[in-house]
């Protein structure tokens, strides 16, 4: 595998996602104090071998926070033959991952560091919106224009679109586990409230059928 694994859009190999996983249970534990030669530590290898694969600390964040959004997603789809069933399913299964993800101890320290960070403009902030929301909207927004191109959605605007969907799933999830609402976790029904919030978004966007012609 080549260096420059935080540019890179080639998954890291199963040794690189173990250490990834060790960055982000360091970071639930020890906050912005996580360091190279902690990571090393825990993950039983040499600081070499992290400068190799990351480049340095910012590098090593970055594929971190990239590994943690690659787990926001859904089952890959012929989009050329996209249709009702399974783009509902690809809705439900991106929403109900990343309310599985954003929940996670993990998550919420990672994202209450970089919060922290961003007044001072430190670049954790950055890398969490470059690899986690903005990342997650190129990844989502060629299924809902498949959907379009389908006849299946109705939309003038693939962003303005995802910012629908998103805010119908998300709601105010992340902001109340960021402040420490014990009560949310315990009543998050993931996959009930995702399929919700992609019912709500094929009623807000879904195409009128021609007249005559039957919906599914």
């Amino acid at each position: 595998m080549n260096v420059a694994l935080p540019v890179s859009s080639t998954e890291p190999t199963a040794r690189q996602q173990a250490v990834l996983d060790v960055v982000l249970a360091l970071f639930a534990e020890q906050g912005d104090r996580v360091t190279m030669d902690a990571v090393a530590r825990r993950a039983s290898c040499s600081k070499e071998t992290l400068y190799k694969w990351f480049g340095d600390r910012e590098g090593m964040l970055n594929a971190t926070v990239r590994w943690q959004a690659s787990r926001v997603g859904f089952t890959p789809v012929d989009l050329a033959r996209l249709d009702l069933v399974s783009l509902r399913r690809c809705l439900e299964e991106f929403a109900a991952n990343w309310l599985s993800v954003i929940s996670s101890p993990t998550s919420i320290a990672l994202n209450r560091v970089a919060i922290g960070q961003a007044a001072g403009g430190a670049p954790l902030g950055i890398i969490v919106l470059e690899n986690g929301r903005f990342a997650l909207g190129k990844r989502l927004k060629p299924v809902l224009e498949a959907g379009r191109d389908a006849g299946l959605l109705a939309f003038e605007d693939s962003e303005t679109a995802f910012r629908t969907f998103f805010g119908l799933f998300a709601r105010d999830v992340q902001i109340r586990l960021l402040l420490g609402d014990r009560t949310i976790q315990p009543s998050l029904r993931i996959k009930e409230e995702a399929a919700h919030a992609t019912q709500q978004f094929l009623a807000l966007h879904g195409a009128t059928p021609p007249s005559g012609v039957a919906s599914a």
